[in-house]
């Protein structure tokens, strides 16, 4: 399939996790036609997921980005408690569990077990090595990494990650189906950190170690990012959106792959043990409440 015409979404696709990514995913996805299944690990989880994703479609429909009510959009999604609910049929899925490469393996097989031979399996990893995770499948082919960035509505980029096992018509699909999201893709080799989280996290690990030297505070690192490099956002304000415990496990992952350019400052692994995660625990190097 060619990237530059592959612009058709697939008919149904299955999410595996509901937390923030994964409800962002189903969201734009079931925005833009698609029905889409969501897998959850209990029943507290599914509630939990539902009410996700139906605050953030009023929310995109409050800020005018809604061809149709959330309610209408809402009809297209359907939350499970069990992987096994997944319809065989879906044409692609994107597990977005935590990052442990243990239990993404795990649910990916099962998923594998599950689906169809056509569909096609993806891993919203930020930084783990898509062609680890996928050696474990029965066909690692049809694998691939589909990067998506918070909030998923609101980002423009998805980074499209390629193992050397996966098939390039695999790649131009899920090139096509980013496109027809409206987002740019990135094709990116499969390395630890890829492009994003590798300058990202590197970015985000100084930023905290002059936090610690007492260079400046917080909002002044960040402001100097913002209105001397045009950065969206400063690093720090970054980490507590992304989640200081999601950077630390990314951090030292690429410290155990890429050397100790990436070792995780003191500061990060405090606050992390202190429950300072960031905006969803309502502080980090802000405080969010």
């Amino acid at each position: 399939m060619d990237a530059e015409t592959a612009t058709v979404l697939p008919g149904a696709i299955g999410v595996i996790g509901g937390g923030r990514m994964g409800a962002g995913i189903a969201q734009v996805f079931a925005a833009r036609g698609t029905a889409v299944c969501v897998v959850e690990s209990d029943e507290a989880a599914v509630s939990a997921a539902r009410d996700r994703i139906a605050a953030g479609l009023a929310k995109a429909a409050e800020r005018g980005k809604l061809d149709e009510t959330p309610a209408a959009v809402l009809e297209r999604v359907n939350v499970v408690g069990d992987l096994g609910a997944l319809p065989s049929g879906v044409d692609l899925v994107v597990e977005a569990v935590p990052e442990r490469a243990e239990l993404k393996v795990d649910v990916l097989t099962r998923a594998e077990s599950v689906v169809s031979e056509g569909t096609i399996l993806a891993s919203n990893t930020s930084s783990l090595s898509i062609a680890e995770l996928g050696a474990a499948l029965r066909d690692p082919a049809r694998f691939l990494g589909l990067h998506f960035f918070n909030p998923v509505p609101a980002s423009s980029l998805v980074e499209v990650v390629t193992a050397p096992t996966t098939r390039e018509s695999v790649v131009e699909t899920g090139r096509g189906w980013v496109r027809a999201l409206g987002k740019t893709d990135v094709v990116v080799r499969d390395s630890p950190g890829f492009a994003t989280s590798r300058l990202g996290v590197l970015l985000g690990l100084e930023a905290i170690r002059m936090l610690e030297e007492g260079v400046a505070d917080a909002e002044a690192i960040d402001n100097a990012m913002e209105l001397g490099y045009r950065h969206p956002m400063g690093p720090l304000r970054s980490t507590d959106l992304v989640g200081l415990d999601v950077r630390l496990a990314i951090a030292e992952y690429l410290h155990a792959t890429l050397g100790d350019r990436f070792a995780p400052p003191r500061l990060l692994r405090d606050k992390v043990a202190a429950g300072e995660l960031g905006r969803k625990s309502g502080r980090g190097f802000y405080d969010w409440s």
